[in-house]
């Protein structure tokens, strides 16, 4: 939810605007390769609840290719077509989810996991920004073998 962290992944888009996806919450549950107790984010199935998001409109077929070696698919995460309603209408767009064999509970994000979700405050409801504030996080930022020095790369 950080276009900044898109721009330095150098995924290039057209537009972005806030989503929404009904019946899904997000959840804190995939865990981390390498960083003990650490969580990525993830949906479920949720009647009740829905995640709210910014949705890309990606510039080149490639950029998808590139966003699926950060977000680790098709093990670590899938990548599959839902659909979101937002100011353009309801639009059939890609999210990841995460693998079953990775989720586990009692996980927590880093907090500079959770500072990007929390850059999407202008495309979330109040509401749901103070939800995401609330949620507790870990301040264990070893960076694993994998990700950048700067933590904008990759999500293990």
């Amino acid at each position: 939810m950080n276009p900044e962290r898109m721009r330095a992944r150098g995924m290039g888009f057209s537009a972005l605007f806030a989503g929404k996806l009904s019946g899904f919450q997000l959840l804190f549950n995939k865990k981390a390769v390498g960083k003990e107790g650490v969580a990525y984010a993830n949906i479920a199935y949720s009647p009740v609840s829905h995640v709210e998001g910014i949705l890309y409109k990606l510039e080149r077929q490639e950029d998808i290719s590139m966003m699926d070696r950060f977000e680790g698919n098709p093990y670590r995460y899938s990548r599959e077509v839902f659909q979101l309603s937002s100011a353009q209408g309801l639009i059939n767009a890609w999210v990841y989810v995460a693998n079953k064999a990775l989720l586990a509970d009692e996980l927590l994000p880093e907090k500079r996991y959770m500072d990007h979700l929390l850059a999407g405050k202008k495309w979330h409801s109040k509401a749901y920004h103070q939800w995401l504030v609330e949620q507790p996080t870990t301040n264990n930022n070893n960076e694993s073998l994998s990700s950048s020095i700067d933590g904008l790369m990759y999500n293990d």
